[in-house]
C-alpha cells in the first residue's frame, strides 16, 4: 500500500459532516476456521495424525501445539557469561581501566545529577581542544564509536571480528532549555481548529498536548526525543538517517538502523491517528462485549455476523439492507464471522467514503469528524511524514540494511504501529527488513505483538520486532495520574519480566512454526538472555537461522554481547555516533542509566577487575618463567 495512499483522504472535505458508518467487505480477512463451535475445536484439538496435533489457522494459542510430539536430539549451546577472558577479549588494558572508571564515576549522585554543567565547566576550564580529549578519553570513549561515519569504521569493523554487529544511530540532539521544549510541543501538536475553539472536538485528553507535559525528556534517560521545529527540519533528519542507512551499508553486511517517527514530522498528526486507532478498537470491544465475548483472548474474539448486523441496526448506523449489503463478499461470507483484524482493516476503508480521522460515536451511531476544520497545511505536512518514511524504507532495501522503529510514548504509540505496519506490509514480503519496538512494560503489549503475527501469517510477510522492556515508565506513570486517564504501565518490574518473557516466548514459538518470523532481543539483563538461550535450545532453534538477535547498548554488558558473538549467535551493539560537543544530551542520559543498573549491581565492574586480575597475573607469570 503506498503512503500516499493511505493518507491521501485523511483530511479531505472534513468540515463538521457527519456520516454513517461504512463496512465495505473487501478488505475483511477470516479464516473460513472461525465458525466452528468452541466444542469442534476442542474435539479437533485432540485428534492426532501423524504425531502432530490438528490446528485452526487462526487462534493464537495453537501455535506451540503445531510442534512435532517427537524431535530429533540436537546439540545445546551453553554460553559461559562468568568467563571474562572470551568477555573481554577485544579491550585491551586501557580500555578496561577507562569502563572501570567511568562506571565508578556514574555511581556518585552528585557527578551524575551535575554532569550536564560538570561538562561545561570543564569545556571553559579547559578549552574545547583540551575538553574533546578528556571526553575522549572518558565518556565518550566508553559510549560514542565516533564523531562521522567514516570515524566508526576501524570499532565496527574490530567488533565484527568477533561476532558483534552494529545498529547505527546517529545520536546528535538539540540541546533546549524545558522552556524551549514545552513551547515547541504545544505549538507542534495543537491543531488550528484546537486554536481557535478549544474544548469544541471530540477529543480525549490522553491524545491531547499538556503543557506540564511538554518536554518530553523529562523522566527519560534511554531514548533520545525529537521536537518539532519546521518542515524543512524534519527533511534534514531525513537526510541523517539516510546518511546512517548509508553508512550502515558501507561498514556492515547484515547491519541494523533505528528511526524516530516523531524526526519526520509534525507529531500533531501522531496524536490524532493514535485516538481515531484506540476509538475504532474500543467499538469493537463494546460489540464483543454485546455478544457475551468480552472475556476470550483479543483473537478469540469474534463477532458472529447476524448479531452484529443486529446490533449496528440497533445503534443507527445504517439501514438494515444497507448492512446486509456491507458484509457480503467471498471471505466473509465463508467464515461468518470478523474479528479485530477484519476489523482494523475497515479503517482504510472508511476513508474511500469519508475520511481517515473519523470516529465512531456510540450514543448517535455515527461516524463523526474527531476535528470540525482541518488546514491544506495540516493535510499537506501530514502526506509529507509518511513520504519521508517511504523514502528511509526504500534507502534501506537499496543499501541490504534492516530498519527499526523505535517506539514512543503511548500517546503516539498506535499510530507509530500502524504505519510502520504498513511498511512492512510493503517492505517485508521477502525478507524482514522492517521492525517494529514492542515496550514490554505496556500491559496491552501481549495483545500487540499476538494481532501483528497473526496479521503477518494471514498476509504472507515476515514479521520483524524488537522486544524491550520500555523507556518512559516515570513519565507515563506521571502523566496518567496528573491528566487521569488509567496508568498504561505493568504494576512492577517482575509483572513487566512475565510480559517480556511471554512476548518472546510467543514470537520464538512462532519462528519454531513458520520460520518467517524474527526477533531482536533488546536487552541487558542476563536472565532474559539465558531465558532466550534455553527456549531455542527446547525448540531447536539454532544461531546459524538468523533468526533471533540480541541487542544491547555500546560500551555496556559486553560480557553478555562477545560471548554471544563468539559463540555464532547474531548478535549488535547501539552504535551511537556524532561530535563531541552535539552528543552531550546522549552521554548525560547514559551517565543517569548507569547509575541506577550500577547501584543495583556491581556484576559488570566485577567481571572487569577479574578480568584485569587474570591478565596482570598472566603477565607476571609469564616473566617469572
Amino acid at each position: 500500500m503506498s503512503y500516499t495512499k493511505f493518507v491521501a483522504p485523511l483530511v479531505r472535505a472534513n468540515s463538521g459532516s457527519i456520516r454513517k458508518l461504512r463496512i465495505s467487505p473487501a478488505r475483511c480477512r477470516s479464516t473460513v476456521a472461525s465458525t466452528k463451535t468452541r466444542e469442534e475445536k476442542e474435539q479437533q484439538q485432540q485428534q492426532k495424525t501423524n504425531g502432530c496435533t490438528v490446528v485452526e489457522a487462526a487462534p493464537v494459542e495453537l501455535i506451540s501445539q503445531s510442534r512435532k510430539a517427537t524431535k530429533a536430539p540436537l546439540s545445546k549451546t551453553h554460553i559461559d557469561f562468568e568467563n571474562t577472558q572470551e568477555a573481554y577479549k577485544s579491550k585491551g588494558n586501557i580500555e578496561l581501566l577507562r569502563s572501570l572508571l567511568v562506571f565508578k564515576l556514574c555511581t556518585f549522585d552528585i557527578l551524575v545529577d551535575k554532569n550536564k554543567e560538570l561538562m561545561d565547566l570543564s569545556r571553559k576550564l579547559l578549552g574545547q581542544w583540551m575538553f574533546e580529549k578528556l571526553m575522549k578519553m572518558t565518556f565518550y570513549g566508553q559510549f560514542v564509536a565516533g564523531e562521522d561515519h567514516n570515524s566508526i569504521k576501524p570499532l565496527i569493523r574490530k567488533n565484527e571480528a568477533f561476532g558483534v554487529g552494529a545498529v547505527l544511530d546517529y545520536s546528535v540532539e538539540e540541546d533546549l532549555t524545558q522552556e524551549e521544549a514545552e513551547k515547541k510541543e504545544m505549538d507542534s501538536c495543537v491543531s488550528e481548529a484546537e486554536k481557535e475553539s478549544p474544548g469544541a472536538d471530540h477529543r480525549e485528553k490522553k491524545y491531547k498536548a499538556h503543557r506540564q507535559f511538554g518536554d518530553r525528556r523529562g523522566g527519560v534517560i534511554s531514548a533520545r526525543t525529537y521536537f518539532y521545529a519546521d518542515e524543512a527540519k524534519c527533511d534534514m533528519q531525513m537526510e541523517t538517517f539516510i546518511n546512517c542507512i548509508k553508512a550502515s551499508g558501507g561498514a556492515s553486511n547484515d547491519g541494523f538502523s533505528a528511526i524516530k517517527m516523531t524526526a519526520l514530522g509534525r507529531p500533531q498528526f501522531l496524536l490524532q491517528f493514535s485516538e481515531v486507532l484506540v476509538k475504532w478498537r474500543r467499538f469493537f470491544n463494546f460489540l464483543s462485549a454485546q455478544q457475551g465475548k468480552s472475556q476470550m483472548t483479543v483473537l478469540e474474539q469474534k463477532l458472529e455476523l447476524e448479531q452484529l448486523k443486529e446490533s449496528l441496526t440497533e445503534l443507527g448506523v445504517g439501514a438494515k439492507d444497507d448492512i446486509e449489503n456491507w458484509f457480503t463478499g467471498e471471505k466473509l461470507g465463508l467464515s461468518g464471522t470478523i474479528d479485530l483484524l477484519d476489523w482494523n482493516s475497515l479503517i482504510n476503508d472508511t476513508t474511500k467514503i469519508s475520511n481517515l480521522l473519523m470516529v465512531p460515536n456510540l450514543q448517535t451511531g455515527h461516524l463523526e469528524p474527531l476535528l470540525n476544520i482541518f488546514t491544506e497545511e495540516e493535510e499537506r505536512q501530514m502526506k509529507r511524514m509518511l513520504q519521508r518514511v517511504d523514502i528511509l524504507a526504500k534507502h534501506a532495501v537499496e543499501n541490504g540494511v534492516r530498519l527499526m522503529v523505535d517506539a514512543e510514548q503511548t500517546y503516539f504509540q498506535p499510530a507509530i504501529s500502524r504505519l510502520t505496519l504498513e511498511m512492512q506490509r510493503k517492505f517485508n514480503r521477502e525478507k524482514p527488513v522492517i521492525f517494529n519496538t514492542y515496550q514490554c512494560y505496556l500491559k496491552e503489549a501481549y495483545d500487540n505483538v499476538t494481532l501483528d503475527v497473526e496479521l503477518s501469517r494471514r498476509e504472507g510477510w515476515y514479521f520483524g520486532a524488537k522486544l524491550v522492556r520500555g523507556a518512559y515508565m516515570y513519565q507515563e506513570r506521571a502523566r496518567a495520574k496528573e491528566i487521569g486517564y488509567e496508568d498504561p504501565i505493568n504494576p512492577d518490574y517482575e509483572a513487566t519480566n512475565r510480559m517480556y518473557h511471554k512476548c518472546l516466548e510467543y514470537v520464538l514459538e512462532e519462528i519454531e512454526h513458520s520460520r518467517k518470523a524474527n526477533v531482536m532481543v533488546a536487552t541487558h539483563n542476563e536472565d532474559t538472555v539465558k531465558f532466550t538461550l534455553d527456549k531455542m535450545n527446547e525448540m531447536g532453534l539454532s544461531p546459524t537461522e538468523n533468526k533471533v538477535y540480541f541487542g544491547q547498548l555500546l560500551g555496556m554488558c559486553d560480557q553478555i554481547s562477545f560471548p554471544l558473538g563468539q559463540a555464532g549467535f547474531p548478535v549488535y551493539k547501539y552504535v551511537p555516533y556524532g561530535p563531541v560537543n552535539e552528543v552531550i544530551p546522549y552521554l548525560s542520559r547514559r551517565a543517569q542509566e548507569n547509575r541506577g543498573i550500577m547501584k543495583r549491581s556491581q556484576r559488570e565492574r566485577s567481571l572487569l577487575w577479574k578480568e584485569l586480575r587474570r591478565r596482570l597475573l598472566a603477565d607476571f607469570a609469564s616473566r617469572e618463567r
